[in-house]
C-alpha cells in the first residue's frame, strides 16, 4: 500500500470513530496486514482497525498522549497519528527499515533503530526533522533511554552488544557484550539497572549502568520445552522495580522475575509467539502481542494471571497504551 492510500484510509476512519475521552486506549501494530487495532481499556474490546503503512512494527505513545508514533518499516518512515482520531498527521524521516524506537524523557527526541543500515537515527519530533545518524553494530533493534535522558541504548542483533550512546554528542561511549541476538533493552525507572534480552542466547543480561558491566544473567527453563524454543524478546519492569516480565517468543510464555533477586518466579501461558509487552497506565494489566495466534493476552499483574485474550489483526507485533 502506498503512503497516499494509507493516509486516505486513515483519514476516512476519522469520520466514523473517535476515542472515548474517559478511558485509556491500547494500540497494537499488526505486521502482516498493515493495520493498527485500537482496544478500549475499560471494556478490553477492539473498537477500531485502521490501515497504516507497510509492515508496521514499533509503536509508541508520546508521554503526554498527544501523538502516536509508528514504524512503517517497509515504507522507511515513522508515521505520526492523532491517537484520538487515528488520523495520520505527518511522517518523520526515520531512515531505512525502522524497527524499534524510544522517546527521550523530554518528548522532543525519538531514537530509531534502522535494522538494514546499521544506524540509529535521532529525530526531532517538534521540528519534524532528522538531527543525526549514529553508526552502530550490525542489525540494530532494541532501543532504550536512561531515565535522566543522558544515555541512549541500542542493541545490535548480529554484533551481540548493547551500545551506550551519549545523548548530547550522539557518540558511542561504551559497549557491553551480551548473549546472542539481543532484541530489547529496558531500564528500571530509577536507572539502577539495564535489562537486555538475548533471543538466541535465551537469556536476559542485567547490566549496571555505572560500570556498563553485566552483573547477572537470567536464564529460563520450562518443563517439556526445548531450550531453543525459549527466546526472550520484550521486557517490562514495574515502576517500583520489584517485578520484571519477559516475553519468551515461541515458548508462548511470559516469565515473571523478581526485580531484586533476579530469580524467575513464574511462567504465564499466553498466546502463540509472544513478542512485545505494555502496561496499562496504572500497571494493573500487562498486554502481550502474540504474533502467531493473532491476539493479545491480558495479564492481571497483581495476581500473575492471564484473564483474557483479545483478537486483533494479522501477526501483531508492537503494543502501546495511552496515558489515560
Amino acid at each position: 500500500m502506498s503512503r497516499l492510500r494509507a493516509s486516505l484510509a486513515v483519514s476516512a476512519a476519522v469520520l466514523v470513530w473517535a476515542a472515548p475521552a474517559d478511558a485509556y486506549q491500547i494500540y497494537v501494530s499488526n505486521e502482516k496486514d498493515n493495520t493498527v487495532t485500537v482496544i478500549d481499556g475499560e471494556t478490553l474490546e477492539p473498537v477500531k482497525t485502521v490501515q497504516v503503512g507497510q509492515r508496521p512494527r514499533g509503536i509508541l505513545m508520546a508521554h503526554d498522549g498527544s501523538e502516536l508514533y509508528l514504524c512503517a518499516s517497509d515504507d522507511d518512515t515513522v508515521q505520526v497519528f492523532d491517537p484520538k482520531t487515528m488520523q495520520m498527521t505527518h511522517t518523520l524521516p526515520s531512515g531505512p527499515d525502522p524497527e524499534l524506537f524510544t522517546l527521550a524523557p523530554s518528548g522532543q527526541y525519538l531514537y530509531v533503530a534502522n535494522e538494514n543500515d546499521n544506524l540509529v537515527t535521532v529525530l526531532d519530533t517538534k521540528k519534524r526533522d532528522m538531527v543525526s545518524e549514529v553508526p552502530v553494530g550490525v542489525e540494530p533493534e532494541g532501543m532504550a533511554v536512561s531515565p535522566d535522558g543522558k544515555i541512549i541504548i541500542n542493541t545490535s542483533e548480529t554484533t551481540n552488544m548493547a551500545h551506550w550512546i551519549d545523548a548530547e554528542s550522539h557518540e558511542i561511549v561504551g559497549n557491553t557484550l551480551v548473549d546472542a541476538r539481543p532484541r530489547y533493552a529496558q531500564f528500571k525507572d530509577d536507572g539502577s539497572e539495564l535489562w537486555v534480552s538475548a533471543e538466541i542466547g535465551g537469556t536476559v543480561s542485567v547490566i549496571d549502568p555505572a560500570t556498563q558491566e553485566v552483573t547477572k544473567t537470567i536464564t529460563f527453563e520450562i518443563p517439556g520445552l526445548r531450550s531453543e524454543a525459549i527466546q526472550p524478546v520484550g521486557i517490562k519492569i514495574t515502576k517500583d522495580g520489584k517485578t520484571g516480565f519477559v516475553a519468551l517468543g515461541p515458548a508462548n510464555r511470559v516469565a515473571v522475575i523478581d526485580g531484586t533477586t533476579h530469580e524467575v518466579l513464574d511462567y504465564l501461558l499466553v498466546g502463540q509467539r509472544v513478542w512485545q509487552l505494555a502496561f496499562s497506565p496504572d500497571q494493573k494489566y500487562l498486554f502481550t502481542t502474540n504474533g502467531v495466534s493473532n491476539d493479545i493476552s491480558v495479564i492481571d499483574v497483581a495476581n500473575r494471571e492471564v484473564i483474557k485474550s483479545i483478537p486483533v489483526g494479522s501477526m501483531p507485533w508492537g503494543v502501546t497504551v495511552s496515558p489515560n
